[in-house]
């Protein structure tokens, strides 16, 4: 084709510290342009930017950060790119979640708002805030006791880190702010609205992190009110009661937007979705069974499957919450590469170092095994109050040694999950492995084949979830919401597969014996043997 005739997506990726975005090529999803924007303020802990103290386990962030990125990302790719805004048919969104905010009914948030500035409710709280634990203990004591089955799609329990404890914690410890708002909502939704104009909600948010679901709604009305009067009220109200599919055409950029960006007026705008599930589509993963591990600082493991079915620790299975047309199942590990680097950081060493000495241990030559649960344990035991463990340090332990017991330590909380998954009837065929961890550590991924003894296939490509939502913005552009349409984007838009890792046959043999150890530890401290951790905790 020539130049003047190709067509592009613009795909915008929001994480925890930054946000990343592309272009690709809609024909054949070759990139056009990428780039990169740092958040002024980052992950806002520990004091307010007007220094007003914040309590432990509290994690904010300024919608200002959102804002000035997706003007600042539009700006430097049409600059690098050199492409006319024109070419650019479609725009995709997808960012960290649970990550929501209190707003006016235009979309203000109340942390804008000098009344609300120093207010530290009045923020977003960031998808790892964890300040909301008292109030999802409650929902899982309520809900056991009054025998709610929504539990069921989420593993048994449901975590912190979600909308409706969120929720609570604003009634609560805010009342003020939960009555001054009109709006509470998910920060890929708000950016979609305030781009657009127009309020689209996204199942992905609302059927993984609020507790939502295509057939049922949110809980009943009875158990919401029972938690607090005027709850399910709040929630239909304020959050909504209609979602939409991913890459629904959610709506067109507004004129505003296309004047700070030099964006397109009229371009059409994709429905949101989390970050970690863009990473399917950006894989160019459109067919059930095929669990891509998305591994970075925390880890997601997300599968495609034609049924659906109740599995004990998941964090949830969502009807059209990945790909319409499909249950899209969810997993995870609240720490990975952000135990590596605390690791890196107390210990003095970088991880190169760490990694050179560490790829030349044999599986067991330490002595030692781990528990991954450095934040707490999301999947399969969903307690965000559990902690970590080293077993077996003595006077000559060495740092790499304890480094490759952290790496091996995901590795089997990883496997927990995949059997688990196919315990209870969804079965797993193929890994596919991405994220800039796994990119950057052969090691890693060896010692992941070895451990789980099936073999692993690396998808490299760049900004894998910018990808993603790349992906939506052109299923946006084609305005296509059936299954096969669908399907027929993302195999377009893949990436050339990468490296695949197999099991070494001695190192898997090994493994399996410590796998056996890793799971006696794991259901010791972890589901009632010994509860040490969360009494530690307390103090």
């Amino acid at each position: 084709m020539a130049g003047k005739e190709r067509r592009f997506s613009l795909g915008l990726d929001y994480g925890t510290e930054s946000a990343r975005a592309v272009l690709l090529d809609v024909s054949n999803g070759k990139m056009a342009a990428s780039a990169s924007s740092k958040y002024k303020s980052g992950v806002i802990e520990g004091k307010l930017p007007s220094g007003i103290k914040l309590p432990k386990h509290w994690a904010l962030q300024d919608p200002a950060d959102w804002l000035n990125a997706f003007q600042s990302l539009s700006k430097s790719l049409l600059k690098k790119s050199k492409i006319n805004p024109e070419q650019i048919v479609g725009i995709g969104i997808d960012f960290t979640s649970c990550t929501v905010l209190p707003a006016a009914s235009d979309g203000k948030p109340l942390c804008f708002q000098p009344n609300f500035k120093r207010t530290p409710h009045a923020w977003p709280k960031l998808w790892k805030h964890h300040g909301a634990q008292e109030e999802a203990e409650a929902i899982n004591k309520v809900a056991v006791e009054m025998g709610e089955k929504f539990l069921n799609k989420y593993g048994g329990k449901i975590s912190p880190e979600w909308l409706i404890p969120k929720l609570l914690e604003i009634m609560n410890g805010a009342p003020e702010i939960a009555q001054a708002m009109d709006k509470f909502v998910e920060a890929q939704d708000w950016l979609v609205w305030q781009v657009t104009g127009t309020e689209c909600r996204s199942a992905c948010g609302a059927g993984y992190k609020g507790c939502w679901s295509k057939n049922g709604g949110f809980p009943d009305d009875i158990f919401l009110n029972a938690l607090k009067p005027g709850l399910a009220d709040t929630l239909k109200n304020k959050v909504g009661t209609h979602f939409y599919a991913p890459g629904h055409r959610a709506g067109t950029l507004c004129k505003s937007w296309a004047l700070k960006t030099g964006l397109r007026e009229g371009t059409p705008v994709g429905v949101s979705i989390i970050d970690a599930h863009a990473a399917v589509l950006g894989a160019g993963i459109s067919d059930p069974g095929k669990m891509v591990l998305c591994i970075g600082t925390s880890a997601c493991h997300l599968l495609l499957s034609d049924n659906e079915r109740e599995v004990p620790g998941i964090s949830g299975v969502v009807e059209d919450g990945i790909l319409p047309g499909f249950f899209g199942y969810e997993a995870g590990q609240a720490a990975v590469g952000d135990i590596f680097g605390w690791f890196s950081k107390v210990s003095g060493k970088s991880f190169m170092a760490l990694e050179r000495r560490a790829k030349k241990l044999k599986p067991g030559e330490s002595g030692l095994i781990a528990l991954d649960w450095w934040n707490g344990n999301r999947s399969v035991l969903s307690d965000a109050n559990l902690t970590g463990m080293i077993l077996g340090l003595t006077l000559t332990t060495q740092p790499h040694e304890i480094y490759r017991a952290l790496v091996e330590a995901t590795a089997m909380g990883t496997r927990k999950i995949v059997e688990t998954m196919e315990q209870f009837g969804v079965p797993v065929k193929d890994l596919i492995a991405t994220g800039g961890i796994a990119e950057k550590s052969p090691m890693l991924l060896q010692i992941y084949a070895d451990i789980l003894n099936r073999p692993i296939e690396l998808v490299q490509a760049k900004d894998l979830c910018a990808r993603g939502a790349a992906v939506l913005g052109a299923i946006a552009a084609e305005d296509v919401s059936i299954r096969g349409g669908v399907q027929d984007v993302v195999r377009r838009m893949s990436p050339n597969p990468g490296r695949t890792y197999v099991p070494e046959g001695k190192n898997a043999s090994i493994y399996e014996t410590l796998y056996r150890e890793y799971l006696e530890l794991h259901d010791y401290f972890g589901t009632g043997g010994n509860g040490v951790m969360q009494r530690l905790r307390d103090f």
